[in-house]
């Protein structure tokens, strides 16, 4: 019989990279995500949210995920570029399934730091934590398939494609729409890094 080791659950703990720290986000936080892409529809445009109507609307948001962030099996990090303090993005899982270790993680990044590379480190980060130091088995991400560009920062962070799922989300602002699935294992991850 196989037994699993227990997850290390830390939480939303402090993550640095060259560029970027990824903190835990806090409703003071609300103006700079509002302004900087919760209200751009460029940014959602691919995503399952419509774009916040106003700040008050994000406020909301961020005060849920203030009390996600007290659990430790939770991980949202807002990702804060290091040379002018500027929150330009969020990225986190969607939930942990214990049994499995595994879980699906999730981005958005303001269209301003759009092709610096910057979701990419973010999201290595993310993996390398969720790995090294949590102990996941398996990660996965999933994009709208007309997003190519949520596509390659998996594909930069060896994710495997394994395949589309037909309408499998829903937006109010375009309906059903299909997804493309990626994921990397632990395995995969340990032959890289």
């Amino acid at each position: 019989m196989i037994e699993l080791n227990p997850l290390n659950h830390t939480g939303s703990i402090r993550l640095e990279t060259e560029r970027l720290v990824l903190r835990p986000t806090s409703i003071f936080d609300a103006e700079q995500v509002f302004n900087n892409w919760a209200s751009d529809s460029e940014v959602t445009k691919y995503l399952m949210w419509l774009p916040h109507a106003d700040v008050e609307e994000t406020k909301g948001i961020l005060a849920n995920w203030d009390k996600e962030n007290e659990k430790l099996d939770y991980y949202h990090w807002g990702i804060e570029l290091k040379e002018n303090n500027q929150l330009i993005g969020t990225g986190g899982t969607l939930g942990i399934n214990e049994r499995h270790h595994s879980t699906e993680l999730g981005y958005c990044m303001s269209r301003t730091y759009w092709n610096k590379g910057l979701m990419s480190e973010a999201v290595a980060e993310m993996i390398r934590h969720l790995f090294n130091t949590v102990g996941l088995n398996r990660i996965s991400a999933v994009h709208d398939t007309n997003n190519a560009a949520s596509g390659r920062v998996m594909q930069k962070n060896g994710m495997i494609f394994e395949g589309i799922q037909r309408q499998a989300h829903f937006c109010p602002n375009r309906g059903f729409y299909d997804i493309a699935c990626y994921a990397v294992l632990k395995s995969d991850y340990s032959k890289t890094s």
